[in-house]
């Protein structure tokens, strides 16, 4: 085995073809195609986002075909052997900023998911209050990671920009950081720049890449620092010198010390990710004496990011493991049910509106990935004798990483496990592209090794069928993780996060604003809060099993309200009731009237009828003071519970404040 050497950090740099003369050219004739089809491809996207926006069939092939017209143009510059070094990079960078096109395009004037609404809000708190960890009342726990908002809120104060803007700019510079940085980290372990253009276009295809990661949401920028986390703790294991060790080790815990400060998995799996490093790392020193040290490394680094989460999660977010361990202990119960025969498990693509072609690609796709690790694990194994020890060691761990995706894709078929198996897809998709992109570059080079004459006829159907691949894996991967209302306009729909800011929801928000203030404390559905909770600037809840307010809203007419539930509001201050009367009319789309784990029926049919959400017009300790077409707002008068009322006593009719009324 040769010696651990020190080698540069890998970047994107390799041999010179041609004169400058021949470069010259070869970067215009790039600067024109892609220019071109750069352009043709967001004529595309806009006409899918048009067509979908007025009810049009076609959106999603224009969608698709808009994507590829850029994506497979720029896969050949990138890969293509005779690139030069610098025109590479440009390519990548450009695929980068148009990649982050279809979410900018998408909605460019402000928030539109369900998380950026709790994000965006959260950021303008701190911005005119200049205070961190308040807590959010949309998501709970991102109160504790201020690294986003605080980033955000900074780059609004500092450019003039609003928080929608400054939030652009932070989240488009990380997107095409993270499009350089996944080819800075698997230039660590192959430094060929065609491998490390490949790994940036197999991760791009990922489910997460184009909608969930350019989205205003703490992931976003947190997985841009992990994969510079992963390169820097790569660049310690491979020093030689302690200088250099060092270096690299400042850099890998200060990028983790920001990433626990943004987003608790990413903090998580980064920590995972260095010590499965540091256990194969190990693991590998048993057989070969010169990775001890880089062992050690390791361990260290494992140990330090290990400390400062624990630190973190345990004095300043307390509340984080009690918010993530419902999710993926529901999912493992009904994945258990699942295997035992129970009817616990969800039906894929259950009444989508995806094309057959959509639906066929996210079946195949994780079966042309698993064929795409299994070449890349031969590979491995073939030249385990010839790779120096880090680079064996290191894509062994990628390896392990990129396997992860595999048992997360079965959680998929549970209602509980669904959300996090696609929010995995973006860490252990980083293993996979780092490990198969030696696979891509060697299928190209080996038909370069045919007789001549097949020699080019071989390269083209290589380079058509690693295409035609890879338009496989990005259209259903995307199917698979991304619902068709996030991905496009449409109508206002009722119980869809994305379509949930009605003129309607946004009057009363900005009413209520005005003439009450900020920061009250009311109960409302999920869709009602979101947009009273972030345009409102005002502090919803949407009950929980401990503090079940939707029982408001489930007491049958006549029928007494919990005593306890009523002393809860009291002691804790809330003032408003929201009260949305399509719940009695239609079914959410997305199956939630408040939260994840309500106690109300699912089947299809609305979980209310109009009694129960009108009976609050006759309560005596609710003042009506909105009313609209379907949104109705009650000021809670927790003095008059002081009247001592039988629970057999007929309701009284209550006080109204003069009602306004919109259009």
């Amino acid at each position: 085995m040769s010696a651990v050497t020190t080698r540069p950090v890998p970047g994107f740099t390799g041999s010179r073809f041609g004169d400058p003369r021949s470069r010259r050219v070869e970067a215009v004739r790039c600067a024109v195609t892609l220019t071109v089809t750069g352009a043709a491809g967001t004529a595309a996207i806009v006409i899918a986002y048009r067509r979908a926006e007025w009810g049009q069939p076609g959106q999603f092939g224009w969608f698709w075909a808009g994507m590829l017209l850029f994506t497979l143009p720029a896969a050949y510059w990138a890969v293509r052997r005779h690139t030069s070094s610098r025109l590479r990079l440009a390519v990548l960078i450009g695929y980068g900023a148009f990649t982050y096109l279809p979410k900018l395009l998408r909605h460019p004037s402000g928030p539109l998911y369900h998380d950026e609404y709790a994000h965006w809000g959260q950021s303008h708190s701190i911005l005119v209050d200049g205070r961190l960890f308040e807590a959010n009342s949309i998501v709970r726990v991102i109160g504790d990671f201020p690294g986003l908002h605080a980033c955000v809120a900074a780059m609004a104060a500092i450019t003039g920009l609003s928080i929608w803007q400054a939030a652009l700019l932070v989240l488009s510079t990380a997107h095409i950081l993270l499009t350089v940085g996944v080819g800075v980290l698997a230039g660590q372990l192959r430094p060929d720049p065609r491998i490390t253009a490949a790994a940036v276009i197999l991760y791009s295809l990922n489910s997460s890449f184009l909608f969930f990661d350019t989205q205003l949401g703490y992931e976003s920028l947190a997985i841009c620092a992990l994969v510079w986390a992963l390169v820097a703790a790569l660049g310690a294991i491979r020093a030689t010198t302690v200088p250099a060790r060092v270096g690299w080790s400042a850099s890998t815990l200060l990028l983790a010390a920001a990433i626990t400060a943004t987003h608790h998995l990413t903090a998580l799996w980064l920590t995972g990710a260095l010590g499965l490093f540091a256990l194969v790392f190990t693991i590998h020193s048993v057989v070969v004496l010169e990775l001890t040290t880089p062992a050690r490394t390791a361990w260290a680094l494992t140990s330090g990011t290990a400390l400062i989460v624990a630190v973190w999660l345990g004095l300043v977010a307390p509340h984080t493991g009690s918010y993530l361990d419902p999710y993926l202990g529901r999912a493992l119960d009904q994945f258990g049910g699942l295997a035992g025969g129970d009817d616990g498990g969800r039906e894929l693509f259950s009444k989508s509106v995806l094309p057959w072609w959509e639906q066929t690609s996210a079946y195949l796709a994780p079966g042309v990935a698993l064929l795409a690790m299994v070449a890349a694990t031969i590979l491995w194994w073939r030249r385990r004798h010839t790779d120096e020890p880090v680079t064996h060691a290191g894509t062994t761990g990628m390896l392990l990483i990129g396997a992860l995706y595999f048992p997360a894709t079965m959680l998929i078929l549970t209602p509980a496990g669904a959300e996090g198996a696609r929010r995995s897809w973006a860490f252990s998709y980083l293993g996979l592209a780092v490990v198969v992109a030696p696979v891509v570059v060697a299928l190209l080079d080996g038909t370069r090794r045919l007789p001549a004459r097949p020699t080019e006829t071989g390269t083209v159907l290589t380079g058509a069928g690693l295409a035609a691949a890879c338009a496989l894996l990005l259209v259903g991967n995307n199917a698979a993780g991304m619902n068709p209302s996030y991905r496009f306009p449409g109508p206002p729909v009722y119980g869809s996060d994305t379509r949930a800011a009605t003129p309607e929801v946004q009057a009363a928000a900005h009413w209520l604003l005005k003439t009450q203030g900020r920061g009250i404390r009311l109960v409302a559905d999920r869709y009602s809060g979101l947009i009273l909770g972030s345009y409102g600037e005002q502090h919803p809840t949407t009950g929980s099993a401990t503090f079940p307010a939707y029982d408001l809203y489930r007491a049958r007419p006549g029928r007494p309200i919990s005593p306890q539930l009523l002393a809860q509001l009291r002691a804790w201050r809330f003032e408003f009731l929201v009260v949305d009367r399509r719940m009695a009319e239609q079914v959410p789309d997305i199956n939630i009237y408040f939260e994840t784990n309500e106690p109300l029926r699912h089947d299809g049919v609305p979980a209310f009828d109009r009694a129960q959400l009108t009976k609050f017009d006759v309560m005596p300790w609710l003042i009506k003071i909105y009313d609209g077409p379907n949104l109705a707002i009650y000021r809670f008068d927790f003095d008059s519970l002081r009247i001592p009322v039988r629970p057999a006593d007929p309701v009284k009719p209550a006080r109204h404040d003069v009602r306004v009324r919109t259009r």
